[in-house]
């Protein structure tokens, strides 16, 4: 009786249970399972039922907890789906993975969680192979969802990997298809492409929710909000940095519930940023601190975040956050770059640049498929440090660029500064063997020759100058430039040999060129333009003619002559010669109280003599000068004739005074 009492309660929960499960309220499906499980506590199909109402309230935590605690009645066959999905809404992906692998039965759920696990842990050929398995072999109401899924795999491998993407042949009807598609197009650089895609795709996305009544503008704003998201950061890759800053900052005003955009967006704003505005950049550095983030973003993206973490720390004199954000990322990927090139910037700016070079050697010590960029770095140093030898011997040191021409050229021209010749000369030879080893018929190759002849005949290596032109012009005895570059350098060492080269210089009648010398003067940038001369007929001929005359009959206008200009006064004909070279110039006169200032004590008086110069025997004869009144002063005095004042100006200006004296007031 008691049994069939429990069996009728059972059946009216599992009504209960059944009812509440379609009408979506799990939370009442839960009690009634609970208490089906106080009946009958190895009930397997009501464990299954609370594990799915657990998942449908979002307690993963709890719902892994029962499935772990019933392993002999809910065994992986019966509850493998239900496993993994708690597992990776966790966060515990490799956890999911093995679990899935581990299913006896792969059904179609499976699969679609395997492909979410596998873009989770970015392996995206497989996951692309097991969506592409799922589209192909499953007709259902989620197939756009999984080809969604798949262009965001595509875009991931263009963006991540730099794979050249393959034409799926998918009809991008949605938003999500358009906005996937314009990833992969940034992810090849073809940005111009990828911007109309978003513009097409923020369309899209409009038009789909504004069929919804119940969606808000600002539920659209928040859906658009990654859409904008994309749209700054290829403003930002052309350059466009205010335009990109400007739409990061509306996108932020949003407050996105998305972290993960949310970082993306602070990181890409820190670094238009740089060294400036560093306290902007300070705060939008706690937006890809918040919790969760690790699991939005990709490992490159999380990557990249803290490699500004650690400039910013650098640029804002934290030394200590500097170093250990650096040593972090080193640990975390000893064959990367950036850390150890960080490190070093910081040594630098604490003056600590022989510690700098030492930390860069020893990473290209240690990892010689990264020692090009580290040696270039080391060569900036030690220019930077004025030793530009060293420089060079670091730069030589890396073999698979010696032979470029932009080494070759950096190279020669920090030896011409140090005055190396043959050093200079040593690269060139070098270069030029290895193409006639590697690449002989390489227009680089003879350009180098042509080079290297032109520095050996400017620093008056001549013979040598003159092996390189001859290697040039046996591969091209056509070559016209080369050869008269040859002649002219035997010019200068053999006369004779160059007389006979000069007879295999084609004639002048051959040389002559085809020029349109009136389409060259007219044509842009000439720096001499004819101008044609217009024909003129009638009426418009005889103005013209008119105006000519006009013009003829124009006289010069009469220079201006000096107000005390007499014209019955020959003027002087020394008169363009400066003073001191004119045959009356006798010196400056002094004036008489310049004269007469005694020197000794104050109050003490000079006799006459010592102030007669013309009484000292010493006392050159003196003429008067027309104009002046006074004799001139001793040779010892002359004054340079620049320093000279004009003959009777000491007058004048005394009579100025005079007459300002008799208009005066009051004293000063």
């Amino acid at each position: 009786m008691a049994a069939a009492a429990g069996a009728a309660a059972a059946a009216g929960l599992w009504s209960e249970v059944n009812r509440c499960g379609q009408n979506g309220d799990f939370a009442r499906a839960l009690k009634s399972v609970n208490k089906i499980l106080q009946i009958n506590k190895d009930d397997v199909t009501a464990l299954q039922c609370k594990v799915v109402c657990l998942i449908q309230n979002g307690n993963f935590k709890e719902a892994l907890g029962v499935i772990n605690t019933h392993t002999k009645v809910l065994t992986s066959d019966v509850i493998a789906f239900e496993k993994a999905y708690c597992e990776y809404r966790l966060n515990r992906i490799e956890s999911a993975l093995k679990t899935i692998q581990s299913a006896s039965q792969q059904t179609d759920k499976l699969k679609e969680l395997y492909g979410q696990v596998l873009y989770r842990l970015e392996r995206y050929d497989d996951c692309l192979a097991a969506y592409r398995d799922l589209i192909r072999n499953s007709q259902d109401e989620y197939e756009e969802e999984r080809k969604t899924n798949l262009s965001a795999v595509v875009a991931a491998q263009s963006t991540w990997e730099k794979v050249v993407p393959e034409d799926l042949g998918l009809r991008e009807a949605t938003y999500e298809l358009c906005y996937n598609s314009a990833c992969a197009l940034i992810g090849q650089g073809k940005l111009n492409e990828a911007m109309k895609k978003l513009q097409k795709a923020e369309e899209l996305c409009r038009q789909s929710l504004s069929e919804d009544s119940d969606v808000t503008e600002e539920d659209i704003e928040a859906e658009l909000a990654i859409i904008h998201g994309q749209m700054a950061y290829i403003m930002q890759l052309q350059g466009r940095t205010e335009d990109a800053l400007q739409l990061y900052n509306q996108i932020i005003k949003l407050k996105p519930t998305d972290v993960g955009l949310l970082a993306v967006i602070a990181n890409n704003i820190i670094t238009i940023n740089k060294d400036q505005n560093v306290f902007d950049s300070k705060k939008k550095v706690k937006l890809t601190n918040a919790e969760g983030v690790e699991h939005k973003l990709s490992k490159k993206q999380l990557q990249a975040i803290e490699f500004n973490k650690a400039l910013l720390a650098m640029y804002t004199n934290q030394a200590d956050q500097c170093r250990k954000l650096s040593a972090s990322l080193q640990s975390q990927s000893p064959e990367h770059l950036l850390p150890v090139l960080i490190q070093a910037a910081q040594l630098c700016r604490e003056k600590q640049h022989a510690k700098a070079v030492g930390l860069l050697q020893d990473f290209a010590d240690q990892h010689p498929a990264n020692a090009a960029e580290i040696k270039l770095t080391m060569a900036q140093l030690k220019i930077a440090q004025g030793s530009v030898t060293k420089a060079c011997m670091i730069l030589r040191s890396i073999e698979e660029l010696q032979h470029k021409p932009g080494m070759v050229s950096a190279l020669v021209t920090m030896y011409s500064h140090e005055e190396d010749i043959d050093s200079a000369i040593e690269v060139f030879t070098q270069a030029i063997q290895w193409y006639q080893q590697h690449q002989p018929k390489s227009p680089v190759h003879l350009s180098l020759i042509r080079e290297a002849a032109n520095f050996k005949l400017k620093h008056g290596r001549k013979k040598e100058a003159i092996s390189d032109l001859e290697e040039l012009w046996k591969q091209n005895p056509k070559d016209v430039h080369t050869l008269a570059q040859l002649i002219s350098a035997y010019s200068l060492v053999d006369p004779d040999k160059a007389k006979v080269l000069s007879k295999h210089l084609p004639s002048s009648d051959t040389m002559s060129l085809k020029v349109d010398v009136d389409a060259l003067e007219n044509s842009h940038g000439a720096t001499y333009v004819r101008k044609k001369a217009a024909k003129l007929t009638g009426d418009n001929q005889q103005k013209e003619q008119g105006q000519g005359e006009v013009k003829k009959k124009k006289k010069k206008k009469k220079g201006k002559l000096p107000k005390n200009y007499d014209p019955k006064v020959t003027p002087d004909p020394e008169r363009w010669l400066p003073m001191r070279e004119r045959s009356y110039y006798r010196g400056r006169k002094k004036g008489k109280k310049k004269d007469q200032v005694g020197k000794g004590t104050q109050g003490s008086t000079t006799t006459g003599s010592e102030l007669d110069a013309s009484r000292t025997a010493s006392s050159p004869p003196t003429s008067p000068r027309p104009g002046s009144g006074a004799a001139v002063s001793a040779a010892s005095n002359v004054i340079p004739p620049r320093h000279q004042k004009p003959a009777g100006a000491p007058a004048t200006k005394k009579k100025q005074q005079q007459k300002k004296k008799k208009g005066a007031k009051g004293g000063w």
